[in-house]
């Protein structure tokens, strides 16, 4: 009987023992993933290392999300990082020189040519080039342009040039405004390209007197070399497709950058190229769409900023007379004999005609 009883009180206390031992272990337990001192434990993530995990992250995989902006399901989204070296890196390298080869060419031109003069000088008489509508369109285009360009150069280049020049403040005001110009005078400039394209289009159809003017550089290049044209001859011609095609490129890509991840423009564009033998990647998300459209439009920004570099330079110190004919619209006759004789000629024989007889 004693027996019986030491043994029971001894499984008792063990027990007991047992019951406090194993308190003592759950207090200590903790659920898998919660933090310890303060630090984030590892090995949560099943057969799957936290360093492929987080790799995955940080190069854009995609999560799931129960809110309407499924775009947070990219907790990191590694391609503005390579945006942003294409732009402060390639693009503002390029870009610069491309702009600083146009302005040498202008110098050289300059230098080695000249001012190109009228031939026989000024005449006296007159002739109207563009009437008062015509010369609204051109100064509603380039002057929306030109401040495009400028508050665009600023936004690429500013906080290298003007920010160190004219301080933090000063740069902080001009660029607010600058962007606040660059975002709603888009919209006049590709008024002006509507109009372009209404009041000028006839007068620039390639024909077989623009291959005459090229071959023999429109005289530009030499004094004493005289190539008729019409209106617009086939230098005019160039700028004139150039701003109008590049002109509708960057309004087009510039709506996208107004309008982010609402238009699609590379992933149709890609799947077009591939039908001709690219390779392109077109499963792109809204995001990727606005980067590309940035990277698009700043280049293409930089490329006609060049070309109207070249065309202001030959508008206005560059040629005699030039400057007239979307300032007043009147233009010297012999002007207009020495670079649109066949324009004149029509214009005189508009001019008999319309005149009543005595």
């Amino acid at each position: 009987m004693r027996t019986l009883g030491n043994a029971l009180m001894v499984a008792i206390v063990g027990l007991f023992l047992s019951a406090a031992f194993a308190g003592t272990q759950a207090a200590d337990v903790r659920p898998p993933g919660s933090a310890t001192n303060g630090t984030v434990p590892g090995n949560v993530s099943g057969n799957i290392s936290d360093a492929a995990i987080w790799g995955m992250v940080r190069h854009g995989i995609a999560g799931s999300v129960t809110i309407p902006d499924k775009k947070a399901g990219v907790l990191v989204q590694d391609g503005g990082e390579r945006l942003r070296q294409f732009r402060n890196g390639t693009q503002s390298k390029w870009g610069g020189w491309i702009l600083l080869v146009a302005v040498m060419a202008c110098l050289a031109m300059y230098i080695g040519r000249g001012r190109i003069m009228i031939e026989s000088g000024p005449s006296g008489k007159v002739v109207q080039r563009f009437n008062d509508f015509e010369r609204f369109t051109h100064w509603l285009t380039a002057g929306s342009f030109i401040i495009l360009a400028l508050s665009g150069l600023n936004m690429m280049f500013g906080k290298y040039l003007l920010l160190p020049v004219i301080g933090a403040k000063a740069f902080g005001t001009l660029t607010l405004w600058g962007k606040y110009s660059h975002d709603y005078l888009g919209f006049a400039f590709m008024v002006g390209l509507v109009l372009l394209l209404v009041v000028w289009l006839r007068h620039n159809i390639p024909n077989r007197l623009d291959i005459e003017w090229l071959r023999k550089g429109g005289g530009l290049f030499s004094e004493g070399t005289h190539v008729p044209a019409r209106k617009f001859n086939a230098g005019q011609k160039l700028i004139y497709w150039a701003v109008v095609l590049l002109g509708i490129s960057l309004s087009v890509s510039g709506l996208a950058l107004f309008f982010p991840y609402e238009i699609r423009l590379f992933a149709v564009t890609f799947e077009i190229m591939n039908l001709v033998g690219f390779d392109l990647e077109t499963n792109l998300t809204p995001l990727m769409e606005t980067q590309l459209s940035l990277v698009w439009h700043g280049s293409v920004a930089l490329l006609m900023i060049a070309i109207t570099i070249a065309h202001i330079y030959i508008g206005s110190v560059g040629m005699e007379g030039a400057l007239d004919a979307v300032v007043s619209g009147d233009v010297d006759e012999n002007w207009a004999r020495d670079h649109h004789e066949l324009w004149l000629q029509e214009m005189n024989v508009t001019k008999v005609k319309s005149e009543p007889a005595e």
